[in-house]
């Protein structure tokens, strides 16, 4: 069996878009806070994670934002909580992470309210899908190499 181990790049990165999550994040911020080349960064995070960058944080953050729905918060209010600079982006992410709209997504949360059956069965695949990527991300940065045990020289015993 062969034990691979995270790699410390892009744990810092997850940890870093994980406090920045609902703020603006671009590639320059990342290379001058990690001082990496970009291509670099770009291409080793899609290889360990399985997604770009920009994927995994609208990934993470519609992940998030599907809890806001049974709040009262109108669905512009949740997009702009959630990091997105516009309702017509988060709508659109939203749509291709969880195959219906935000409004059918609320009208799905909001009990007495009708979706079809075929919706149902839509959200509650791409939740499970978004569960699965979500947990796989938190079983990798759990995946560290610990560091090897400190052992003196017995030269410097006295």
């Amino acid at each position: 069996m062969i034990i691979t181990f995270s790699n410390e790049l892009v744990l810092n990165i997850l940890k870093y878009i994980e406090n920045n999550l609902y703020t603006q994040i671009t590639i320059s911020n990342l290379v001058n806070d990690f001082h990496y080349n970009k291509d670099y960064m770009m291409r080793l995070f899609k290889r360990e994670i399985g997604v770009t960058i920009f994927e995994y944080i609208n990934k993470k953050r519609i992940y998030h934002s599907l809890f806001s729905y049974s709040s009262n918060n109108s669905i512009t209010k949740i997009s702009i909580l959630f990091g997105f600079s516009s309702l017509e982006y988060y709508s659109e992410i939203f749509k291709k992470y969880m195959g219906v709209s935000p409004n059918k997504y609320r009208l799905y949360v909001m009990i007495g309210k009708k979706v079809s059956l075929e919706d149902i069965t839509i959200i509650r695949s791409h939740i499970a899908s978004l569960n699965s990527f979500i947990h796989k991300v938190d079983d990798y940065q759990k995946n560290i190499l610990s560091p090897m045990p400190y052992k003196s020289l017995s030269i410097f015993k006295k």
